[in-house]
């Protein structure tokens, strides 16, 4: 099961981790011992070497004086050679034929002499003797004095390092691999019990609070409460969550047919008329980079749009100070320009009323929807309509004795075939048409006035719809 191969995982890991570390101690300890053993054999070695020198002194080059000397001791194996600072031998208890014997300048132990006064050499083998020894040498005066024992049994006996350090390691390891599998074993339950909950979950079976009250009293089981506390929040909020999938699909949808279709009327334009002036040719291209630029824009603020229900509205005394004043009339005119032609081919003229020095706190993209969706709808639902007006008009609020609140109301209006009075508290629902059968041949969505409403609230604003004397829809917002 998956559970138990990630205690497995997390046990092996931890425990092999462990262990190399245990290896490198125990590699680390046996050279120390055994660099401690050899040290105390060369410190004797070196003692011996010394107390020659001085017990010999002016006798120390005498021949049988250095032979005596070592019988006397009686050192089982003990050879003690007398050598220059050229690394000749001048004597040796065990050859008496010296001068046989080849230079010693480069034997580890003398050159280690006559570099620091003292060194040794361990299991080389004698060229004179054939037996493997120990070397010890000291550098006296002019001379180097190197004895020499035969590595065998009984001195690797007493280099053997001290094992007892292996049987403390091992009992620690067992120890903490206990230690490791108890806590692993734990994790794994908080592990199973998740799982448990997430196959249940997934299956769809019925979920109850019984697999929380299992769960210990612990940072890990603090971990499995929060996760299993965001799940039903989550589930509590699963059916939100679709609507808001499902709108933000028709609200990208809503949004991008307009520059799409844009697009594609000039490129077709282009495409199908060969002889098109040249001027014509790239004013067209002009306007698709345009509308192209502006799919780029709606794709970036699209996520932000489609999350307004989530976002709390600016309520009226907000400070709104962060966000660009923008001029109302710069961006409609842009939107009528993008529009001209289908306002003309369905004999709509559009008039605007409003003041070059109109601005408004608001991001230029909101703006921008705001006004091009109400053009839409009017170009798509306002049958028979002849005008379509813009205007704004300055509204002050006294929200506080100390505070007045400054506002425009916006208005656009048609004098079309206008909206039945039982619709107009609706037209603002997302996905509602007033004729759906008309809307749909229309190529309607029932997003635009929605997508207008959640703008404006955004910020703080109203809006709502009314009948235009003498015939049509207008729409009313309010922006500060």
């Amino acid at each position: 099961m998956q559970f138990r191969s990630f205690q497995a995982r997390l046990f092996l890991s931890v425990v092999g981790v462990f262990l190399l570390f245990v290896f490198l101690f125990t590699a680390y300890q046996y050279q120390r011992e055994k660099d401690y053993k050899l040290n105390i054999m060369n410190m004797g070695m070196q003692a011996y070497n010394l107390k020659l020198a001085q017990t010999l002194d002016d006798s120390l080059c005498v021949p049988g004086m250095l032979e005596a000397y070592v019988r006397q001791h009686n050192i089982e194996g003990l050879r003690v050679t007398v050598i220059d600072k050229q690394g000749r031998v001048v004597l040796d208890s065990y050859h008496s034929e010296v001068h046989s014997l080849p230079p010693h300048h480069e034997r580890a132990e003398v050159a280690q002499a006559l570099a620091e006064g003292s060194g040794y050499d361990i299991m080389r083998r004698s060229e004179s003797t054939s037996e493997t020894y120990f070397y010890s040498a000291t550098m006296v005066d002019d001379y180097i004095i190197r004895s020499a024992v035969p590595y065998n049994a009984t001195l690797v006996s007493s280099l053997k390092p001290d094992y007892s350090f292996l049987w403390y390691s091992a009992f620690i390891t067992i120890v903490l691999g206990m230690v490791l599998y108890q806590s692993t074993t734990r994790i794994s339950r908080h592990i199973r019990y998740l799982r448990e909950f997430a196959v249940k979950t997934k299956s769809g079976d019925t979920l109850d609070h019984e697999l929380e009250r299992r769960l210990p009293d612990d940072e890990l089981g603090d971990i499995s409460h929060t996760i299993i506390s965001l799940f039903w929040r989550l589930k509590h909020s699963e059916d939100d969550k679709q609507r808001l999938k499902q709108q933000l699909t028709q609200n990208a949808a809503h949004e991008l047919k307009t520059p799409a279709a844009s697009i594609n009327g000039y490129l077709e334009s282009i495409v199908s008329d060969t002889q098109m002036p040249e001027a014509t040719r790239q004013r067209f291209i002009q306007r698709c980079y345009a509308q192209s630029q502006r799919m780029c824009h709606l794709l970036q603020d699209m996520s932000t749009l489609t999350q307004m229900d989530e976002l709390p509205s600016l309520d009226e005394q907000s400070d709104i100070s962060s966000y660009p004043a923008i001029e109302v009339v710069e961006v409609l005119y842009t939107i009528l320009e993008e529009s001209a032609d289908e306002l003309q081919s369905k004999g709509i003229k559009p008039v605007v009323a409003i003041s070059d020095n109109v601005t408004v706190h608001c991001q230029q993209s909101v703006l921008y929807g705001i006004f091009r969706n109400l053009v839409d709808n009017a170009l798509a639902y306002a049958t028979g309509a002849t005008e379509l007006r813009f205007s704004c008009e300055r509204e002050d609020i006294d929200s506080s004795s100390s505070y007045v609140d400054r506002w425009y109301r916006f208005s656009v209006s048609d004098n079309g075939c206008g909206v039945d009075f039982q619709h107009l508290s609706r037209l603002f629902e997302r996905f509602y048409r007033v004729d759906k059968g008309r809307s749909r041949k229309m190529g309607g969505t029932g997003l635009g006035l929605a997508i207008v409403k959640n703008s404006i609230t955004m910020y703080g604003g109203k809006v709502s719809a009314h009948p235009t004397p003498g015939g049509g829809l207008t729409i009313t917002f309010t922006l500060r």
